[in-house]
Order: structure tokens, then sequence, then C-alpha cells
């Protein structure tokens, strides 16, 4: 049964949805005027999915609008845990420093190394923002446990920034994503602060969708795509170290499988993994007659049936149910990406 003490912070955090989205829809506009529109443009190269120079301050709305909200949401609720608060406010700086990082290299293009090292230096400050008796990896010693989950926080981040190729993709992949972190808060499982950002990022994403829509007349960038990565980590982390192991593997799992099959395929190909690239399985799936709008209702199916098994596997509380969870939810991903890298017959469905 849901917490008594978990639904009061989400009768109060109820209008944080909205809120977020009507903020990034009215930043949206604001990015879109001629004077910041032409500033930082996406020009398509060959390995791009558009093919018109298309603005890229998207991102800029969605973290604004999404760490705003956080900020106004756990100050603005009296009962929020003072403890909660300084792990929140980390964290949001370790988003705003990827912000800033992602600002810089849409118009000046940093080498790799300097994207790492910054990367990791928001990864640190967000691990930092973790308590101590948070633990995913419980039997190794917590050093050791923070150090991989920093390299795994910033692949995650690279992961997200790599999957943002086509229109609405990163909507149907986070508004799920977000959505079942929620689920999961308001059945008490969570710290409120995971509650708060889950809802202020998916009403943020919510407002960035009609300006996403293929054909989208604005794309995020490397400001969205890095601190959204960050915090949707973060998110997982604590899911995880809740004690809901297998939710948090199921939430992200297509992304996850699709960036490490492809890696995994490039690197036995002999491909230098630096090198950009238009192989991920959903680029094959345009490649094989698929439209935008059919792919990502795909993704977008398959991540709702992923936060269903995911939140089966929290209410069930059970060994069992949750290999079971994780057993349907790798078959879901399977048919999705096996799907994707067969040629489309003309006038299926």
């Amino acid at each position: 049964m849901p917490d008594p003490a978990a639904w009061a912070i989400v009768e109060y955090l109820g209008p944080v949805v909205w809120l977020a989205a009507l903020l990034s829809c009215a930043l949206m506009i604001l990015v879109l005027t001629p004077v910041l529109r032409n500033a930082a443009m996406a020009v398509p190269t060959h390995r791009s999915s558009h093919v018109k120079p298309t603005p890229q301050w998207g991102g800029l709305a969605i973290t604004c609008a999404t760490l705003g909200v956080t900020l106004l949401a756990i100050y603005g609720y009296a009962d929020f845990p003072a403890e909660a608060r300084t792990g929140t406010l980390l964290a949001v700086l370790a988003a705003l420093l990827l912000l800033l990082l992602g600002a810089v290299d849409d118009f000046y293009h940093l080498e790799p190394k300097v994207k790492l090292l910054v990367q990791a230096l928001a990864a640190a400050l967000m691990l930092a923002a973790l308590p101590g008796e948070l633990r995913t990896i419980p039997m190794l010693p917590l050093w050791l446990e923070r150090a991989i989950l920093l390299v795994g926080t910033v692949w995650f981040i690279n992961l997200v920034n790599f999957m943002d190729g086509i229109d609405w993709m990163m909507v149907a992949e986070v508004v799920p994503l977000t959505a079942g972190v929620a689920i999961i808060g308001a059945l008490g499982a969570l710290p409120p602060a995971a509650l708060v950002v889950a809802l202020a990022l998916n009403g943020a994403m919510l407002g960035f969708a009609p300006f996403n829509r293929p054909v989208a007349s604005l794309f995020m960038g490397d400001m969205g795509s890095l601190p959204i990565g960050l915090l949707l980590a973060w998110l997982l982390i604590v899911v995880a170290g809740s004690g809901y192991v297998i939710a948090a593997v199921l939430l992200p799992l297509y992304f996850v499988a699709d960036t490490g099959l492809t890696i995994v395929r490039r690197a036995r190909a002999g491909e230098r993994l630096s090198v950009a690239h238009r192989t991920h399985f959903y680029q094959r799936a345009r490649d094989n007659g698929f439209t935008n709008m059919q792919i990502v209702g795909r993704v977008l199916a398959v991540n709702i049936g992923l936060v269903v098994l995911a939140a089966l596997s929290v209410v069930a509380q059970a060994p069992l149910s949750s290999a079971l969870a994780l057993l349907a939810g790798a078959g879901l991903v399977a048919w999705l990406m096996i799907g994707f890298a067969i040629p489309r017959v003309t006038g299926d469905a």
C-alpha cells in the first residue's frame, strides 16, 4: 500500500509537472526569437537525421525549467527534509555545470578529453549529494562503489547524448522513465527529492515535446542531453540504492541495450569508438524503411511496458516476480531492436 506520508508529498507536488511544462514551453518560445534562434544552429552532416539547419536551444529551456521548479518545490514545501535540500542542491549545481559545458560545446566543439573531465567533475559532485547509507552495491567498500558509480554516470551521460539522434526520441525515453520513477516515489519507496526531480524533468520534457515534434523546429543540443543524462543517472542510482535494482535496470533498458550493443558491434569491427557514427539500432531503422514516428512510437510503447514491469517489481518485492519482470523487459527490448535491424517491407503497418 502507498505510504500516507508519501501521498501527502505527492498531493503537494502534483502541480510540479504542469508548472515545469508551462515554464519549459514559455522558455522554448523565448529561445525561438530571431535574436537567439540563429545563434546556435545544428547544421546537417552526413550522419544527421535532419536535413535543414535547426536551432538547438531547447536544452537550455528544459534544464532551466527542471532545475528552477525543483528548487521552488524543495524550498517551498515546509516539511521537505533539510538534508534532502542540501543533497538536491548539489545535484542541481552538477546539472548546471553540464549545462554550461553543453553551451560551450554547442558553440565551440570542445575536445573529448575536456568534456569527459568536466562530466567526471559533475558526476563526482552529484555523487557527493548521495547519503552515505544509500548503497547500490553494499558488498563493496563505499569508495569502490562510488568509483564504479562515477564511471557509470559519465557513461550514462554520454549514452543519453548518443541516443538524442532523431525527433521525439528523448521525449519517448525521458517522459516514461521519469514517470516510472515518480510512480515508484508515489508508492513511498523513494526519497522525496527523487520524486521532485522526476516530476520536474517530466514536465519540462512535455513542454519541449510540441517543439521537437517531427519535423522538429527545435533541438535540445548538448545543453539538454548532458544535464538530463546526469539527472537520470542520479534518479536511477537513488532507485537502485533504495532497494529496487531491477526497477533501475528496467527503466532505461532500451537506451542501455541499444548503446551497449552498438559499442560492442563497432569494437568488434575495429572501428574507433571516438568517431561519430549513425549505426544505433534506431538509426538503422531509418535506413531500413521506418519513419521517424514509427520508430519513436515503438520506443515509447516499449518504454511504457518497461515502466509497468518496473512498478510491478517494486510492488511484488519477490525475487521470482522481479526475475520474471526483468526477463519480460529483456524480451520487449530484444523484439524492438530485432525489428529495427530488419528492412521494413513496403505496405507493413
